[in-house]
């Protein structure tokens, strides 16, 4: 019987998808014994400041990749979206889970949509790319920062009657609360973060075991977009507290990624696509950055980098 360490997070979320990982590896091959290890992130310990205004260099994974390094973990499980784009040389990502809807989803106890939110109506996020595409569309619309897991926000929307907040649907569903969702975004209204509704596991380069193991539950089409979108985020050079946002997806056998670079306003928005052979998820990923960065997306990033410093 082969034991496997498997660290995580300790939100009802990330358990969630920790307890999912492991079934399906239990599912693959029954011999398998499953440890959950729960480990705080900083990500997790600092819940009073706005994300993008302590970096997100590995914010929700850098602990346990240390664990991971050291060996006191076989793998770990993420939301793809939190990993940074580069990863320890001796780290990689050993299986992505088929995808869940990537989209966003707007969750109001008045059950309003997006279109229906009244003039100088206040939601929550804490995500620029979320904020500058909302102000893209409704600058009437007050945003204010909220932080916490998916119960906390909750709670928050209701102890501050905001008329909603945006979350990724994938948590709102993974923790059985859809009954809380009024509207699903479209991508015309809210392109998703890269990674968005993706489980990833990641595991030490040199454990060739543990990489054949994962093998069995990597998802062939989610491989595929998730290459596409690590791309783009790599050569954009951002993390998840820009403005930066990806889709990728197969489409009759063509892999298709829509990438946008947004101002913090939402008063510019730089969109584009590209398509392409599966294989060639990288070259696609990279091609899309190259094309917003020398459309303007590289002036807004460093407008918005030198705003952080000043």
């Amino acid at each position: 019987m082969k034991i496997i360490k498997l660290g995580t997070r300790g939100s009802k979320l990330a358990i969630w998808q920790a307890e999912y990982t492991g079934a399906e590896l239990k599912r693959q091959d029954p011999r398998l014994q499953i440890e959950v290890k729960i480990i705080r992130t900083t990500g997790d310990k600092i819940l009073d400041v706005a994300l993008s205004k302590i970096g997100d260099k590995g914010l929700f994974t850098k602990e346990l990749e240390i664990e991971l390094l050291k060996g006191n973990i076989d793998l770990a499980v993420h939301s793809l979206k939190d990993m940074p784009s580069e990863l320890d040389e001796g780290l990689t990502i050993g299986a992505v889970l088929k995808r869940e809807d990537p989209r966003d989803v707007l969750l109001s106890e008045k059950g309003l949509t997006f279109k229906e939110l009244p003039s100088d109506a206040v939601v929550g996020t804490s995500s620029l790319r979320r904020r500058a595409q909302i102000k893209a569309l409704r600058d009437d619309i007050r945003i204010v920062d909220i932080r916490g897991n998916v119960e906390t926000r909750l709670k928050k929307m209701q102890e501050q009657k905001l008329d909603g907040i945006v979350l990724a649907y994938a948590g709102v569903k993974r923790l059985g609360l859809d009954q809380y969702i009024s509207d699903f975004l479209t991508y015309e209204v809210m392109l998703p973060a890269v990674g968005q509704g993706v489980i990833a596991v990641e595991a030490r380069k040199d454990d060739d075991e543990i990489r054949e193991i994962l093998k069995s539950i990597d998802d062939r089409e989610t491989h595929y977009a998730s290459r596409a979108e690590r791309s783009f985020l790599f050569h954009i050079q951002g993390g998840c507290q820009v403005p930066v946002a990806a889709n990728a997806h197969l489409s009759n056998g063509e892999l298709v990624i829509n990438g946008l670079i947004a101002s913090l306003d939402g008063k510019t928005i730089l969109k584009d696509v590209r398509r392409g052979l599966p294989s060639e998820a990288g070259r696609l990923g990279k091609d899309l950055a190259e094309s917003l960065l020398n459309a303007g997306g590289a002036v807004i990033l460093k407008d918005i980098k030198q705003a952080g410093e000043g």
